[in-house]
């Protein structure tokens, strides 16, 4: 595709429509729309908002399941000339109220499925219409079915974008417990889209998997790379990221080429995905993010999947993917992390001390990034705004922005950067700092253990202690003695956690990682996790 004149996420799909109109755009449970399909609902549904009173610079929300519904919300939003915000179905009624009070949503598009949830919301908040609702009960708020919006015309809107337009807005966890919406514009969306294309070759035969929710900025990458590629989108459904079995089976009969998804759900297909029995050779790139992917994992994920190459992607949703690193082969005698690797085309990466001063390769530093990728900033935060961003070689038309990432990297002398932990995931105990990531790469060595989450708990004296939890691999026996024993001949005296639990399964966030947040308050109130 001719990416030259493309500056709005949305004008891929109406080139493919005229490129390749009956091309599968994407696919869901057997069922698929192709470019021209994608093209035609998604204009429906943005003059169906326009109609509605949705403005340029508007939020909507998009509250459904995974389905074949999903880009054409999020295309015919940002078509109307407003923000997608998508809410996470499965969250509390009470945490998605909040995303909407904070964000001035006033309209929702939504699937019958989740009429109860949107009955809830709209006696907490200032909903004014719901999209998708075909029978809607006494809902307080004007609503209209999908067969509403198909009587609507099938023409590009006449909305006038720029780059610099708002598309996306993703909440994710706050430190205040409250969640913040992180702003994303026409251009950074964009800009990541063309670099994944380009980086993995992404081509109109394939076929990528969007195995993250919407709520996830994972999932950016799926529709827009792959729409910007001309490739099919093919949407894996809720339930089915449960069951690896059927994972591997999805991946077989839709012949995936391109995979993307964070490190457990490819741990678990591993271990539990049945791999060996189907027929996976359509993979080429197998992409993952969001945290460490254990090397005791990847390196025999990497020998079931031989003619697929390996890619390590890194960035905090706030910028989007701005370093990379295509996993060499592993060593056998070694469990050492992977690498983050290197800054992606289009980003300057800086590496500073305390005080803001760049440090030398191979010391230790927080993670700065400047790059048309970074969000536009915090929504309705403008001193969370302030305190992410660092302005370096300020002048009196401004200066060069930086975005503190709050990660420690070390820059290696083969040029790849290599991740140390969270600056906010080193604590003090009895006087000593810790790195808390640290603790858990000594547990993930032992051979029984599949999964290490490490965290601090206050101490009541003004200091914390530190405590672990795993779980185990299959047919693995462990017990607390020996893993202690383990993590002391690795650590320090004080990193040694003082309190172990072994786990059947861990508390996940929506997106898949370790809650750490859940494992450390059930143990600071003293319940089961």
């Amino acid at each position: 595709m001719n990416k030259r004149n493309i500056y709005l996420l949305t004008q891929a799909v109406g080139i493919g429509a005229e490129a390749y109109p009956e091309r599968e755009a994407a696919r869901f449970s057997g069922q698929s729309l192709t470019y021209v399909e994608l093209e035609r609902r998604s204009n429906q549904l943005a003059h169906t908002l326009i109609a509605e009173g949705v403005q340029r610079g508007d939020r909507v929300g998009i509250y459904m399941n995974k389905g074949l519904e999903s880009p054409v919300a999020l295309y015919g939003i940002m078509k109307a000339g407003a923000a997608y915000v998508p809410l996470d179905p499965f969250a509390p009624v009470g945490r998605l109220s909040f995303v909407i009070r904070n964000c001035g949503i006033r309209h929702l598009v939504t699937s019958d499925f989740k009429l109860d949830g949107v009955t809830e919301m709209a006696a907490q908040t200032g909903l004014t219409c719901a999209i998708g609702l075909s029978a809607p009960g006494e809902l307080p708020l004007r609503t209209l079915s999908w067969e509403d919006v198909a009587a609507a015309p099938e023409t590009p809107p006449a909305v006038s974008l720029t780059e610099q337009d708002l598309a996306y807005i993703l909440y994710t966890s706050g430190s205040t417990g409250d969640p913040k919406g992180i702003m994303h514009t026409h251009r950074s969306g964009l800009t990541f889209a063309q670099w994944g294309v380009d980086t993995y070759e992404l081509r109109g035969d394939d076929r990528l998997s969007n195995h993250a929710p919407l709520h996830f900025d994972l999932s950016t990458f799926d529709f827009f790379a792959g729409a910007l590629a001309g490739a099919t989108t093919v949407i894996i459904p809720e339930a089915l990221t449960k069951f690896p079995v059927n994972l591997s089976r999805l991946i077989q009969n839709e012949r995936i080429t391109v995979w993307y998804s964070v490190p457990y759900a490819l741990i678990q297909l591993l271990l539990n995905g049945a791999m060996e029995r189907h027929d996976l050779s359509s993979l080429r790139w197998v992409l993952f993010a969001g945290e460490p992917f254990p090397t005791k994992h990847l390196r025999p994920l990497m020998a079931r999947l031989p003619e697929a190459r390996f890619s390590n992607l890194y960035g905090p949703t706030e910028t989007n993917v701005c370093t990379f690193y295509h996993v060499a082969p592993l060593p056998e005698d070694s469990d050492e992390p992977i690498p983050i690797g290197e800054a992606c085309a289009n980003v300057e990466a800086l590496v500073v001390d305390g005080d803001d001063r760049p440090v030398a390769p191979g010391d230790v530093g927080e993670l700065l990034i400047r790059s048309p990728l970074v969000m536009r900033g915090y929504w309705g935060r403008p001193d969370l705004t302030a305190r992410g961003f660092y302005i370096r070689n300020r002048f009196d038309d401004g200066g060069e922005i930086f975005y503190r990432t709050g990660d420690l990297v070390t820059l290696e002398p083969d040029g790849n950067f290599k991740y140390l932990g969270r600056k906010d995931r080193q604590i003090k105990t009895r006087g000593y700092r810790v790195e808390l990531d640290e603790i858990e790469v000594a547990l993930l060595s032992h051979p029984g253990v599949e999964e290490a989450a490490v965290y601090p708990v206050p101490d009541g004296e003004g200091s914390n202690l530190i405590e672990a939890a795993v779980t185990a691999r299959p047919g693995a026996a462990l017990d607390v003695g020996s893993l202690l024993a383990h993590a002391a001949e690795r650590l320090p005296p004080y990193a040694v956690p003082t309190k172990l639990t072994i786990l059947e399964q861990f508390p996940r966030t929506s997106t898949g990682k370790i809650n750490r947040r859940a494992l450390q308050a059930a143990t600071t109130v003293g319940t089961p996790a």
